[in-house]
């Protein structure tokens, strides 16, 4: 499988995960939020000296990102990710999309 075969197919995965509006928009927010306070946090470690009196801009960012896309699962009613993966891990039974959209059609990439 080549790379682009490989990032598009978990594209599709991930939209199917996200059928609900709700949390498909959620996502669309929190993902850039996530992003953003990693690249902040990263780029504030590495200035010389790092601006400790505002450790909490990252954190905001990042902590605000991750509440919103928990929030998308919780109301879509499917396990995050990352939860996903460290029950596949423990051989654990897990969520991926849920009962309530499984009937719904997936987005489809345009």
């Amino acid at each position: 499988m080549t790379k682009a075969k490989g990032i598009l197919r978990w594209i599709d995965d991930w939209l199917a995960r996200h059928r609900s509006p709700v949390s498909f928009w959620l996502h669309m927010i929190g993902i850039p939020l996530t992003i953003v306070g990693v690249i902040l946090g990263l780029y504030q470690l590495l200035q010389d000296p790092p601006p400790w009196e505002r450790w909490w801009h990252p954190v905001l960012l990042f902590v605000s990102g991750y509440f919103l896309q928990w929030c998308g699962h919780l109301h879509e009613g499917n396990d995050m990710g990352e939860i996903i993966v460290v029950k596949r891990l423990l051989g654990l039974p897990y969520n991926a999309i849920s009962q309530r959209y499984a009937n719904r059609p997936s987005r489809q990439r345009t």
